[in-house]
């Protein structure tokens, strides 16, 4: 290929080293996935193959050979698309002879068209989510985290202060400590302060059950029988580790001033409840 026909987008080998986003409909980063690709897309010199220059700021292909490039990389373009995107969503707006430009229509419809609908999913999946279905407190942040940025995405961000009341309303009853001391607080600490305090609190509670184990074991080398092999003590310590996370399975009533979905949103913005 000569210098003249040489383009930095050609040299790309993977596109998912660059967008590390796969764009689904179940999980709503539409605003950042398309961000990211613009951003490549522009720092590739290939832009306006998804966004319509300005009048008079580009000149059309004349030649053959400007008219063969131009197919070639609106056609790399094209294949970052469907690459970065799930397979339902490729079976939707995939069609014959499409360019990069129309299918990148197609995705922008798809999700700026049904945005209240998403808002509305993902507010009642936000409103109750619970740590009894998480494996460890990190997950379960991690998911009301992943929930408000879906909500952003769409319109509807939520508050850190409301993510906080979320966190808190959804925990067992293994957590109750953590949760009287946020709320106790004089005002609430951030997000990113209260899952590191929940954390705090389940590395604790690990520590004491495998005290307990220890026990456990010490207790039964010096009897005369009871748990004889290495089965029944993991068993017993599974058991304790689990009562610990997951004594609090059933909520306590309403679950405090945090939990449900009472907040409501005002001007675009998801506001919490009212203090009662």
């Amino acid at each position: 290929m000569s210098d003249k026909s040489f383009h930095p987008a050609l040299t790309i080998s993977n596109i998912k080293n660059h967008i590390p986003i796969t764009l689904e409909m179940e999980n709503v980063q539409y605003s950042t996935w398309s961000e990211l690709f613009k951003i490549h897309a522009r720092s590739h010199r290939v832009l306006e193959h998804i966004i319509p220059p300005k009048e008079g700021t580009s000149k059309p292909p004349s030649t053959d050979q400007e008219k063969e490039l131009w197919t070639t990389l609106d056609a790399t373009v094209l294949s970052w698309i469907y690459a970065t995107i799930s397979n339902d969503l490729l079976q939707t707006i995939i069609e014959p002879d499409s360019t990069a430009m129309e299918a990148w229509g197609r995705l922008r419809d798809i999700f700026q068209d049904n945005q209240h609908s998403h808002a509305v999913a993902l507010e009642q999946r936000f409103s109750t989510t619970s740590m009894e279905n998480f494996p460890n407190a990190s997950s379960y942040c991690q998911h009301l985290k992943s929930l408000a940025d879906q909500l952003k995405n769409v319109g509807a961000p939520v508050f850190d202060s409301w993510m906080v009341l979320q966190l808190v309303g959804g925990l067992t009853r293994a957590y109750r400590g953590v949760e009287t001391l946020i709320r106790q607080s004089n005002s609430l600490p951030p997000f990113y302060k209260a899952r590191s305090m929940l954390v705090l609190e389940e590395t604790g509670m690990a520590k004491e059950a495998a005290t307990e184990f220890a026990m456990v074991a010490t207790s039964s080398d010096d009897s005369s029988g009871h748990l004889t092999n290495t089965g029944q003590l993991k068993s017993k310590y599974s058991s304790l580790s689990n009562n610990k996370r997951n004594s609090g399975s059933q909520k306590n009533a309403g679950r405090g001033s945090g939990g449900g979905s009472g907040g409501a949103r005002k001007n675009g913005s998801w506001n919490p409840p009212a203090a009662g």
